[in-house]
This record gives C-alpha cells, structure tokens and sequence, in this order.
C-alpha cells in the first residue's frame, strides 16, 4: 500500500512538474470578454491593440477606465488611458488604427460591463 501512494505521489509530481516547465507563449494574453462587475477588468486584444476596461460605480452611472496599448510593446510606453462616464444602457465606442473596433456597455444601474459584439454602427469614410 506504502508502494502504491509512493508511485501515485510520483506520477504527480511529475505533472506539476511538466506543467512548470511548459514555457509561456508571448503571444498568449488574457481574455476575459466579461460582462465583469465593478472593479473587475475586462482584457480584450483589438487589432494590434490590447484594452483593460474596469469600471467603478457612481451614482447609478459606470465610470470607466480603459487603457490601451499596442500588443507588441513589452515595455507598455504605447499606452493612453481614456476615462469616461457611462449613463446605463449608454456604449463608448473605440476604433483602433487599423479599422477595429470595440464597444463597451454599461449595464442597469452600473451593476455592469460589457463588452458587445457586432454593434450595429456602421463607420463612414468621407470621400476626398
């Protein structure tokens, strides 16, 4: 039985052990597409872009924060960060250089936000 656990206790440290030496792909962020609640990030790759979204609560209204930066820059000296206030049921709108775009929703009385897909907006060029 000694034998047995012994074995078993292997077998396991074996896997932990394979799964540390698993290296990370750069290439491999975060997602979480949400809907998230106050204070809880939404992470998003936009085109070249990434965006961290998180709002705080006030007064029924989502005062959000959003940061974005371009995936390739490790050192994050790309970034800007936008803040804005969002009424419920009202969508921020950000466009990337490259003709992506994300939307941002904030939910019912602030409970949340989220990110919503194929908005039904439809970006005009002029004509020159």
């Amino acid at each position: 039985m000694f034998t047995l656990f012994k074995s078993l206790n292997f077998v396991g440290f074996l896997l932990v052990l394979s799964g540390l030496s698993l290296a990370a792909r750069a290439d491999d962020f975060a997602q979480n597409l949400g809907p998230v609640g106050p204070h809880e990030p939404i992470l998003a790759t936009v085109g070249g872009k990434r965006v961290i979204a998180f709002y705080e609560p006030r007064s029924g209204e989502c005062g959000m924060h959003v940061v974005v930066w371009n995936s390739a820059d490790a050192s994050a000296e790309s970034a800007a960060r936008v803040r804005v206030n969002l009424g419920p049921r009202q969508i921020v709108h950000i466009d990337s250089a490259d003709n992506k775009s994300i939307d941002l929703k904030c939910g019912n009385y602030a409970e949340t936000l989220s990110l919503i897909e194929n908005s039904t907006l439809v970006t005009a060029t002029s004509a020159r």
